[in-house]
């Protein structure tokens, strides 16, 4: 593999992750999956972290935003986990970023970050992560899910893989079962709109026929956005940033940039909680 496919593989695919029945899985058998040496590996995942970092400095430099970091609702020592699929597993996730806000601005009040987002999860998978989540005991749960169930098999017009009721049915039972069993506070995030035409264009969407249209993911954005407690519409973030400059040349995947946009539009929500 080419040097760019490993570094955007490693960015978004996390054995450790999906592989757990092997056990603890060190960086030297990660590294083999990706047919890197240990080194190597260690080298792009610190190249990430550092991207992300200077993203959370970067915005820390923004008139007013450190104040708003300082009022994030999470109190010293709580527990902050994250639920959802790629945009939120990418090593340059809003997730990350977050992580680098409160290192950076409030060390010293110990909070706790997970990442258990999965590439590829659809609501139905999440589900089957229930268990480990609890063992978790999470404070605070940012659950962003759906845009894998809104994907379309075969054409524009063929079945999405998840139905839309079904997705629905998943996330109410996602939000019921943790907060019933771990009375955390919960936090939507709904799936962001796609660049439609890049999607079209990406040539291993179309040798998979596999596709993805924003009116799916408007319809699970209406049903995120009517649900009561905070909840992060995604779609006019993106649609503030300029033309092009949020997704990847597959027209999915958020750019670091698109990453920055939620991240600070998330500070901005919570801040506004507390």
């Amino acid at each position: 593999m080419n040097p760019e496919t490993v570094d955007r593989l490693i960015r978004f695919q996390h054995p450790e992750k999906t592989l757990g029945y092997l056990g603890k899985l060190d960086d030297e058998r990660i590294a083999a999956v990706f047919g890197l040496d240990p080194g190597a590996y260690r080298r792009t995942r610190r190249a990430h972290d550092e991207q992300v970092r200077r993203v959370a400095a970067d915005l820390l430099d923004r008139p007013g935003f450190a104040g708003k970091v300082d009022l994030l609702p999470f109190s010293p020592g709580q527990h902050v986990v994250a639920l959802g699929e790629s945009t939120t597993d990418d090593l340059l996730s809003w997730f990350e970023i977050l992580r680098h806000l409160l290192g950076l601005r409030r060390p010293a009040d110990g909070i706790t970050l997970t990442n258990l987002a999965v590439s590829g999860h659809t609501s139905t998978q999440a589900l089957t992560t229930l268990p480990g989540l609890f063992l978790h005991h999470p404070d605070w749960v940012l659950c962003m899910l759906g845009a894998n169930d809104a994907q379309r098999l075969g054409s524009a017009d063929g079945p999405t893989l998840v139905s839309l009721a079904e997705t629905e049915r998943n996330l109410h039972c996602l939000h019921d079962l943790v907060v019933r069993r771990t009375a955390a506070r919960w936090v939507w995030l709904t799936p962001t709109t796609v660049d439609e035409a890049r999607v079209a264009a990406y040539q291993p969407f179309q040798r998979a026929g596999l596709t993805w249209a924003n009116r799916d993911i408007d319809a699970i954005g209406q049903i995120l956005t009517a649900q009561p407690g905070p909840t992060l519409d995604t779609r006019p973030v993106i649609a503030r940033e300029p033309a092009g400059r949020s997704h990847l040349d597959d027209g999915l995947h958020l750019s670091l940039a698109g990453q920055q946009a939620l991240a600070g539009a998330l500070v901005d929500l919570l801040a506004d909680q507390s």
